[in-house]
């Protein structure tokens, strides 16, 4: 059963961007220079960080956003509260 929703607190926000913030740090971008984090807010409070990762084959970059999403829902996390995405 999902969890209650919540509305994301002004705590939340600055925790999330905090969060990307520190995730872009692992981003990969030799190609684009434009390295990019996501902090993705899970229902029961974990983070889960992604970064962009470039590709010499442009088509083929991951965005930091869909980083976060693919590694919460392969760890069974499939209930969120918010995303931060900075650049």
């Amino acid at each position: 059963m999902p969890s209650k929703s919540r509305i994301l607190s002004a705590e939340d926000r600055e925790r999330l961007i905090r969060e990307a913030f520190e995730a872009k740090e692992s981003a990969y971008s030799p190609y684009s220079r434009f390295p990019v984090g996501a902090a993705l807010l899970a229902s029961e409070g974990q983070i889960i960080k992604g970064a962009s990762i470039d590709n010499a084959v442009y088509a083929a970059n991951t965005c930091a956003e869909c980083t976060a999403i693919v590694k919460a829902v392969s760890d069974g996390i499939r209930s969120f509260i918010g995303l931060a995405i900075v650049a």
